[in-house]
């Protein structure tokens, strides 16, 4: 018996180096890392002794006779991985990470955001050196994306957040919510206070599709309706058209499979979860009866994960739908395809396709459709979103990938609503350069870079840093860099010592902002989402108005 890894694999690797028995791959050191859909543990050589569950932060790994039906698959999805990856041993002793000189005191480090980037930074401070930190976030919450961005009926990734609640129950990190950066403290006395500064901020807004009727009532960002269903308080008085039985998404990234889950389940099913309870009662009046997923290029390049396209199959109530003749490939993908060396994860993609494009359709069941090698043209409608035209794209092979070309062949789609869900981008940030054109603070390794020099103190991680790719674990190796590269500079002495200390800090936000949210008041924050939802079962029920959270955190 061996165990799995599954789904919910956010690539952490927190299990990597707890295998007692190297078995884990790809690790962070190997180049495969940056790209993996997910880690896998291969079947020969694991020893059954659970050492890696107990690492995993999202409850990712299973015996394989635990295994549901629905995650079943997984054991073949490991095998197959090490088929083309044979293992070869890394193990080496594990090396302690250095830490600085005690001589030099105690380090002050700002971190600016408080989600996945931000506090796998925290943590790794925490681990390496003596340090204070104070964490800034905007809103009375923390951690980002796994309360705002993970969908409520994956509560097992949201998980992670507890591995962060126990790293950080010292009172060397305190929680500065309810503060922003550049409205309650300018970056200036950010770093008057601190040795260095982090910006973890992320990447809040979203790309556009540039076509006609874009800006129409029932056009949106997939951001907009992520953040509504997940009761972001900037996001709670929003309304979305549900009265019509067909949504359009234009991408299929793992965000757009997330928001057609949302639009198809059973609310009963979503009734279970943290989802906000204003998005619960829209959808329990829902119309919507089918989500067409439109992706620009062919079934191998979509963008979505192997794991949450064979998640869909398993959904209540909903059927997959793909036209056969979809799954046409042009010459450079079938070649690809045929190629014994193809990625499992990529040759599953297609595997899957096939399946579902096979299976007959229930007529009483909601459907979630895929449309391959599509690109929208325009959003048309009288006064509010009514129809979706694109266009039926040619896929070429261009410098060894397969682009999209535009044919002369279109169609067009009713639709109530459209959701653009075709990417990320980062937003410039008060005092520190920015690459308009990549959308992050420009930097090497976590440096900020200005006229091509490094900003003493300054430093970025996570989405700001790289851009808007990988998955929330993918943020523990981005954060060790950064770190790494700030306890260098302490050690070498190039940071300079702050002026003012944590009480100085302290006196000027409550000066500024009386009603920041400390650890205490977060805590008391979660406490009431939590008791909310024990009576329906449910883990929290959330509080999404600024005005509620700051009850509740003095209460």
């Amino acid at each position: 018996m061996a165990y799995v890894i599954t789904q919910r694999c956010c690539n952490d690797a927190s299990c990597v180096p707890e295998c007692p028995v190297d078995c884990i791959r790809p690790t962070p050191e190997q180049p495969e890392f940056a790209t993996t859909e997910q880690l896998y543990i291969d079947p020969d050589t694991c020893i059954d002794c659970g050492a890696c569950v107990d690492a995993c932060p999202v409850e990712a790994i299973f015996s394989e006779d635990d295994l549901t039906a629905s995650l079943a698959r997984f054991r073949d999805i490991n095998a197959a991985y090490f088929q083309r990856h044979p293992l070869e041993s890394n193990f080496d002793p594990l090396v302690t990470p250095s830490r600085p000189p005690k001589e030099l005191g105690t380090l002050r480090v700002a971190i600016v955001g408080a989600g996945p980037a931000a506090c796998y930074a925290a943590d790794e401070l925490l681990r390496r050196a003596d340090v204070e930190v104070e964490m800034f976030d905007r809103l009375p919450t923390p951690f980002g994306l796994v309360r705002a961005g993970v969908a409520p009926d994956h509560p097992g990734t949201k998980s992670v957040s507890a591995m962060f609640e126990s790293a950080f129950r010292r009172d060397t990190l305190q929680y500065r919510l309810n503060v922003e950066v550049g409205k309650h403290i300018s970056h200036d006395e950010l770093l008057g206070h601190h040795h260095a500064v982090i910006y973890a901020v992320g990447a809040s807004t979203d790309r556009r599709l540039d076509v006609p009727g874009e800006d129409l009532p029932g056009s949106h960002s997939a951001t907009e309706f992520v953040a509504w269903y997940n009761g972001h308080p900037d996001y709670a008085e929003r309304t979305f058209d549900l009265s019509g039985e067909r949504v359009v998404i234009v991408g299929n990234g793992n965000v757009a499979l997330d928001v057609a889950r949302v639009l198809t389940l059973p609310p009963d099913e979503l009734a279970k979860t943290d989802i906000a309870d204003h998005a619960l009662d829209a959808l329990r009046n829902s119309n919507v009866r089918e989500v067409v997923v439109l992706g620009r290029r062919g079934p191998l390049q979509a963008a979505y994960t192997s794991a949450e396209f064979l998640a869909l199959g398993y959904l209540k109530g909903v059927d997959v739908i793909i036209d056969a003749a979809e799954l046409e490939l042009d010459p450079h993908s079938r070649e690809l395809l045929d190629d014994p060396d193809i990625e499992p994860s990529l040759k599953l993609k297609y595997e899957l396709a096939q399946e579902y494009a096979a299976k007959a359709p229930n007529p009483e069941n909601k459907r979630i459709v895929f449309r391959y090698a599509a690109s929208p043209t325009e959003i048309s409608g009288d006064g509010k979103v009514e129809a979706v035209e694109f266009v039926h794209n040619e896929l070429v092979a261009e410098d060894g990938a397969v682009v999209a070309r535009a044919s002369d062949r279109t169609e067009t789609l009713s639709a109530s609503m459209v959701l653009r869900s075709i990417g990320y981008r980062g937003v410039p940030i008060a005092e520190l350069p920015f690459d308009d054109r990549k959308g992050i603070v420009p930097n090497e390794h976590g440096r900020v870079i200005a006229d091509a020099a490094h900003v003493t103190g300054v430093y970025v991680s996570g989405w700001i840093k790289r851009g808007p790719r990988g998955v929330i674990g993918s943020n523990r190796v981005d954060a060790t860099e950064t770190v790494e590269q700030l306890l260098e500079d302490f050690t070498s002495g190039k940071l300079a010592a702050p002026q003012g200390d944590r009480a100085a800090l302290e006196a000027l936000l409550a000066e500024r902002q009386p009603e920041a949210v400390n650890r205490e008041g977060w805590k008391a924050i979660d406490i009431a989402e939590k008791t909310a939802g024990k009576s329906g079962g449910r883990p929290r029920v959330k509080l999404t108005s600024i005005e509620d959270l700051l009850k509740a955190a003095r209460g």
